[in-house]
C-alpha cells in the first residue's frame, strides 16, 4: 500500500490527502506563481489526478499560462492559502502547492521552470536550474 500524505491551507477549511511519492517536484518562477504566492516562486509537487482527494472548499481563478492554456488555480475560500493548480497543458496532474503540505520537507525539488524571471538575488539550487517552459 502506497503511504498517505496530507496537507492543507492556513485556517484548516481545506484539506487534503494524496497516496504516493509526487511524480515531480519543481520551483516555478513564472510571474503568476509569484504573485498568486507572494512570493519569488512557487514550489509544486505534480501527482495524479486519481491520487489526489480535497476536503472543504475552494474557489478557483482561471488564469491563462503562458502555453495560452488554462491554469484553474484553486484556493481557500475563507483565508486565500493556494491549495492546487490544475493546468489544462498537463492533463491528469494535480499541482498541490508544497507549503501545504503538513510535511513539506519531505522532497527536494528536481528542477526549477521559468529562470529568465527569477529574481537575481536568488541563489540557483545545486543542479536543477533549466530554463525550461511550463509551471503552474
Amino acid at each position: 500500500m502506497s503511504e498517505q500524505h496530507e496537507g492543507g491551507c492556513l485556517c484548516g477549511a481545506v484539506r487534503y490527502t494524496f497516496t504516493g511519492d509526487p511524480l515531480l517536484v519543481g520551483l516555478c518562477h513564472c510571474r503568476n506563481c509569484q504573485k498568486q504566492s507572494g512570493a519569488p516562486f512557487s514550489v509544486v509537487c505534480a501527482v495524479p489526478d486519481a491520487a489526489f482527494s480535497q476536503t472543504g472548499t475552494t474557489r478557483v481563478f482561471d488564469d491563462n499560462g503562458n502555453s495560452g492554456a488554462i491554469v484553474h488555480r484553486h484556493f481557500c475560500a475563507q483565508c486565500g492559502s493556494p491549495i492546487v493548480s490544475i493546468a489544462d497543458a498537463m492533463p491528469g496532474l494535480t499541482l498541490i502547492k508544497a507549503g501545504t503540505l503538513d510535511a513539506p520537507e519531505a522532497w527536494t525539488p528536481a528542477f526549477e521552470v521559468y529562470c529568465d524571471r527569477a529574481m537575481p538575488w536568488l541563489p540557483e539550487l545545486a543542479g536543477v536550474r533549466h530554463p525550461l517552459a511550463g509551471g503552474g
